[in-house]
């Protein structure tokens, strides 16, 4: 691949994450300087009419209806898969077999056994590759980041983490189809637990550390629904709601929450790490501040910073506007993409990489085991 031909994307799907991940591709090479350009060059979906509009929206050069046909073309350097999440395994294991780079939306798999398939073969066929955990590229937490590599919390006592929802608490609203699969167990794999806790568990692993154990419950509120497939009631077969408490292999103690059935919350996720020396707490809702507590501050001047991350100085932010002005949820995509697409030209890998992801679903794995065996289960190696 040469730098003056770009590299060639690939995408599969056209639905929310769609959006987010080619509006990433299209805006990245405009506000950073990338040694190769990203070329939105086809994408993928089963409904022709639809994804035809989707392409041309969007700038895709040209369109497929099987991803097979897409991942089969020679024109294709990167395959972005943004499908629901029981076609991911499939996807990345052929892509990579075709020695294709690839990018996959979180969670890897629906499970761990797939996850670990997913990494035995973008690691056998050598290619690059990457799970879209967009929040560990929000500026305030790359901060956050640095200031634990830095040292500056001393030992970590306590880490906590929460990510609520409400928009599921109808019991009128069916499961499955598009839009509402997220609720079919056979597409998503599990509920919040694989969907918002995924989230909170990798930043938790990025920012803290192995967790070496975890016991956990999770609830169902509505047990049956409509499916929008067959038509028929059926049962509800994904958590609703699921918490945890653990243990970090640093000695730290956590808890983690998420939860569809908190009512006037939309995407609340809040994270605080307290250590002996500092703490900080970060929520998406100001996601461009992060609150931070110094101990060694002078004692009558000792309190909680509210610090806004615009400055040049701040991470990604050089590349952005003024200070004082910021940026939102869409600039994570992009900060990805521009960090994956630097490690081409040389620049450290890019993570998550699918074994980071795969390190988050043995967590996911063992909380709905916990829930069920009411017991604590131990973290296996990823």
């Amino acid at each position: 691949m040469s730098k003056t031909k770009g590299l060639n994307v690939g995408i599969v799907g056209y639905g929310f994450m769609g959006r987010t991940h080619s509006n990433a591709w299209l805006q990245a090479p405009r506000y950073f300087n990338l040694a190769y350009r990203p070329v939105l060059k086809a994408v993928s979906a089963r409904n022709v009419d639809r994804v035809r509009a989707f392409a041309e929206n969007w700038g895709y050069q040209s369109v497929e209806s099987d991803w097979r046909a897409l991942i089969a073309r020679s024109d294709i350097d990167l395959i972005d898969i943004a499908s629901p999440n029981d076609t991911h395994a499939e996807i990345a294991i052929a892509a990579a077999l075709a020695g294709k780079m690839v990018m996959c939306e979180k969670p890897l798999g629906r499970t761990a056994e797939e996850a670990r398939a997913m990494v035995d073969a973008v690691e056998s066929a050598h290619v690059p590759n990457m799970v879209w955990y967009n929040y560990r590229r929000v500026p305030a937490v790359v901060l956050l980041k640095k200031l634990l590599d830095e040292d500056r919390f001393g030992r970590i006592f306590h880490y906590r983490s929460q990510f609520l929802q409400d928009w599921t608490i109808s019991e009128d609203l069916p499961q499955g189809g598009e839009g509402l699969w997220r609720l079919d167990s056979s597409v998503a794999g599990s509920g919040v637990t694989g969907d918002l806790l995924a989230h909170n568990i990798d930043m938790a692993l990025w920012l803290n550390g192995p967790i070496t154990e975890v016991s956990a419950m999770t609830e169902t509120f509505v047990k049956e629904r409509k499916h929008n497939l067959t038509g028929e009631v059926e049962p509800v077969k994904i958590d609703d709601a699921s918490a945890f408490l653990c243990r970090f292999a640093n000695g730290s103690m956590a808890l983690f929450e998420a939860t569809r059935y908190a009512r006037g919350h939309k995407a609340l996720f809040t994270l605080e790490i307290n250590g002996e020396r500092a703490s900080a707490a970060w929520d998406l809702h100001d996601l461009h501040r992060l609150q931070y507590f110094d101990y060694r501050d002078e004692g009558q001047l000792r309190g909680w910073k509210d610090i806004h991350i615009t400055d040049g100085g701040h991470p990604y932010m050089k590349n952005w506007w003024v200070p004082g002005l910021q940026i939102g949820y869409e600039h994570t995509f992009i900060h990805q993409v521009a960090d994956f697409v630097l490690a081409l030209d040389g620049g450290p890998t890019a993570a998550p990489t699918f074994r980071d992801g795969l390190a988050t679903e043995l967590v996911t794995d063992a909380v709905l085991h916990s829930a069920k065996s009411k017991k604590w289960e131990s973290i296996p190696t990823a």
